[in-house]
């Protein structure tokens, strides 16, 4: 048996030991869980307003939106789909799970999370791991993708189909994604020294030329500065002037509009490295409020849309076997809720939709958390006529038979 056949059989025996507790036959998973693969500490991420604003954004937007396991467009229930959509592991919500992996997805460019299996191959737990502690590599027996896990005491190879991978913009020479925050180090750097200038010239305590007359002997010179040298320890009180002394602040070299405007470029730069609009991050010269709805449009567009691919391809791959998808599963998120629009767009698209027959009115139910109806009619396509059900034999309509009586009635009115 070659090598890294061995090591794959390894790794299986681990994900079957795994089942029936953290110690298995060849691997000890139990000191996995602990600093190791549960936080990262990122300064950076923890001390610039702007990087943290747009990371906690992109994180709790991703994770609130609803996921379903679907089979030729119906939604259905399975033990995979338990597992990622209720309980990804003991400790995580299926919340908290996706915000983890997106964090450090836009933290470091790369979200992992490893997969163990049941005796049958079949999800049990989906664990997040540290970005700082995988490794990409290239079998070079069979150019298959394998990832090195390095923990507190061994290291495990897993293969790519038992690992999720979310990452940033990669190429085809790169295993893994870029790291957005090594795309903005000049701007990051830029706005921190701004910053600390600005912090640093507020905090000097207020500077002062004093000066006197040359007629003023030593001993009244010594007096005025001793005075002032109290006044100025003392930050405040009353000082009096001698005949003959000035006393002029020196005027800080603080501006408050360099300030302003680095911050407004900062701001421009993470988003436009974010793939999100400016007003995402509270810049109050991006829109207003008449302009939210194509606002959103525009940030699912060019930056939720293609991550949601990205999870669901990973996702379907991954969690599914090819039998399930074979069999028309899926797994998809629900963006709908995000590009509804104000009441009055969503009350003109649900209105065109039931009158043109492309959509039943507990649909539209269903689209606003409302409760379906029992009757059989909600349940139906209609079309105006006015509204009758889309199946319906058009001569049995009353607008056609009313218009026949008046025909036979010599065209008399009602």
């Amino acid at each position: 048996m070659k090598l890294w056949q061995r090591i794959k059989t390894s790794a299986y025996m681990a994900y079957a030991g795994a089942s029936t507790g953290w110690k298995g036959s060849t691997w000890d998973f139990s000191n996995w869980l602990g600093r190791t693969f549960w936080g990262i500490d990122n300064s950076q991420l923890a001390t610039n307003e702007t990087i943290f604003s747009v990371i906690s954004r992109l994180a709790n937007t991703m994770s609130a939106l609803p996921i379903k396991l679907h089979q030729h467009y119906n939604v259905i229930q399975n033990d995979v789909s338990d597992v990622l959509i209720n309980e990804p592991n003991q400790n995580m919500s299926s919340f908290d799970f996706i915000n983890a992996l997106e964090v450090s997805r836009n933290e470091t460019g790369n979200g992992y999370a490893v997969i163990l299996r049941d005796i049958r191959m079949r999800p049990m737990e989906l664990l997040p791991l540290d970005p700082n502690c995988v490794t990409e590599f290239i079998n070079r027996d069979d150019s298959s993708l394998w990832y090195e896990v390095r923990g507190d005491n061994k290291n495990m190879y897993v293969h790519n189909s038992d690992m999720i991978h979310v990452k940033h913009i990669r190429g085809p020479a790169r295993l893994r994604g870029l790291n957005p925050l090594k795309v903005l180090a000049n701007t990051i750097k830029y706005d921190k020294a701004v910053q600390e200038f600005s912090l640093s010239e507020m905090e000097k305590k207020e500077s002062f030329t004093l000066s006197y007359a040359s007629n003023v002997d030593e001993e009244k010179r010594n007096r005025i500065i001793g005075d002032f040298r109290r006044f100025y320890s003392e930050n405040g009180g009353i000082l009096f002037k001698e005949p003959g002394v000035e006393i002029d602040p020196i005027k800080k070299q603080y501006f408050a509009s360099d300030t302003l405007a680095s911050e407004r470029i900062t701001r421009s730069r993470v988003a436009n490295v974010f793939n999100v609009p400016v007003s995402f991050l509270n810049d109050s010269e991006g829109g207003t409020l008449g302009s939210n709805e194509q606002q959103m449009i525009q940030f699912t567009n060019m930056n939720l849309l293609p991550t949601v691919r990205q999870y669901e391809h990973e996702f379907n791959r991954k969690l599914l076997t090819k039998t399930d998808r074979q069999a028309g599963m899926y797994f998809k998120f629900n963006l709908g809720g995000l590009l509804r629009g104000d009441t009055a767009t969503r009350a003109s698209f649900y209105q065109m939709g039931i009158r043109n027959g492309w959509f039943k009115q507990n649909e539209v139910r269903g689209f606003e958390d409302l409760p379906p109806d029992d009757s059989e009619y909600a349940n139906k396509l209609w079309i105006s006529g006015d509204l009758y059900p889309i199946d319906m034999d058009p001569t049995l309509r009353k607008s056609t038979t009313a218009a026949a009586s008046t025909v036979e009635g010599g065209g008399k009115g009602e």
